[in-house]
């Protein structure tokens, strides 16, 4: 009966020490100063147990590699890791951070797509928050197969990347990206903007070319159906738009200040030589360009420029107007005298 009983002893006691042994590499958290940081950990799609757990050893989220994979398999987790982008807190056990892995529990990015930004400034804004490729991203952008998947009766989604702020999870790919920003056009672009569109006897495709230009030259919100108003006119009597949002398009380093000679670019998107709308949108134009495009002011401008402070001079003819531009181009000189004295 007593070597029964040392013989249960042992058994416990081995039992006991073994349960603690794996207790402490899969619950337990790990011993040691807890410097109570967060690291930020970027799992690429398609990464390995051993990939995950060699990339959260660099990072100081895990003190054993073999501990973490231990877990891993004995929870039967390794094939439940996601990729992301996460925030894990220093001195979790290796069963919590794999449970934040498992469940995707990823952090979001947040995205602010300015009004009026390019195809290509887009590609660029995600290059740098979600790491995607804007290569691909711009591929995309002109892939006809791939746009008609998305409702676009168009061979370019310029004008279609609705501008706003996002919250978006590392890791998602270019089509996705793309995917859901165009989903959001076409929420902005309701069901009464297409008949207002419809109305006016013009495509969606036409509306954008306008509204993107108007976002290009309008910073003042109220004055965004008025500068509608004047290209509604210059169309109607077959002048031309002479828009210079349409010349920033199509210079390699704008923007910037233009030049006489950006003027005579040979392109069907220079309004100063092609009459009529540009082939398409020169920019990702919001909500209120779009409705301005749709709703123009009841104005008979013909001509607009700079005052100086983000507003414009609207004129009826060419000789207010030219007078309005030598007031523009008196403040400009002044400005440069300033900024000169100053250096």
């Amino acid at each position: 009966m007593r070597m029964k009983k040392k013989v249960y002893l042992v058994l416990i006691l081995m039992c006991a020490i073994v349960l603690f042994y794996i207790l402490e590499r899969t619950i337990l958290p790990p011993t040691g100063p807890d410097s109570e940081r967060t690291v930020t950990v970027k799992i690429r799609s398609g990464s390995s147990l051993q990939s995950i757990s060699n990339l959260l050893i660099e990072e100081g989220v895990i003190q054993d590699r073999d501990d973490f994979i231990f877990t891993a398999k004995m929870f039967k987790l390794s094939d439940d890791l996601k990729a992301g982008q996460y925030q894990i807190p220093t001195g979790l056990s290796n069963y919590k951070i794999l449970k934040i892995l498992s469940e995707g529990k990823v952090a979001r990015i947040k995205v602010v797509i300015p009004e009026g930004y390019t195809a290509r400034q887009i590609a660029s804004l995600f290059q740098q928050k979600l790491e995607t490729d804007s290569s691909k991203f711009m591929s995309l952008v002109y892939d006809e197969p791939f746009i008609k998947t998305l409702e676009v009766n168009d061979v370019s989604l310029e004008g279609y990347l609705y501008p706003d702020t996002y919250y978006f999870h590392w890791g998602l790919n270019e089509k996705r990206v793309i995917r859901y920003l165009v989903n959001e056009f076409h929420e902005k672009y309701n069901a009464s903007l297409l008949q207002k569109t419809k109305n006016m006897g013009w495509t969606v495709h036409q509306v954008l070319t306008l509204a993107s230009i108007i976002e290009g030259e309008a910073m003042i919100d109220k004055e965004r159906p008025i500068i509608s108003a004047v290209y509604h006119n210059r169309l109607k009597r077959g002048m031309l738009l002479q828009a210079d949002p349409t010349i920033q398009y199509i210079i390699p380093d704008g923007p910037r200040r233009l030049l006489h000679r950006d003027l005579e670019i040979d392109s069907p998107y220079n309004t100063y030589k092609y009459a009529g709308l540009p082939p398409g949108p020169v920019n990702n134009p919001g909500i209120l360009s779009i409705k301005a495009a749709l709703e123009p002011a009841d104005v008979n401008y013909l001509y607009f420029v700079a005052v100086g402070d983000g507003s414009h001079r609207f004129s009826r003819n060419l000789q207010d107007h030219l007078r309005a531009k030598r007031k523009f181009d008196e403040y400009r000189k002044m400005v440069n005298r300033k900024q000169n004295d100053r250096n």
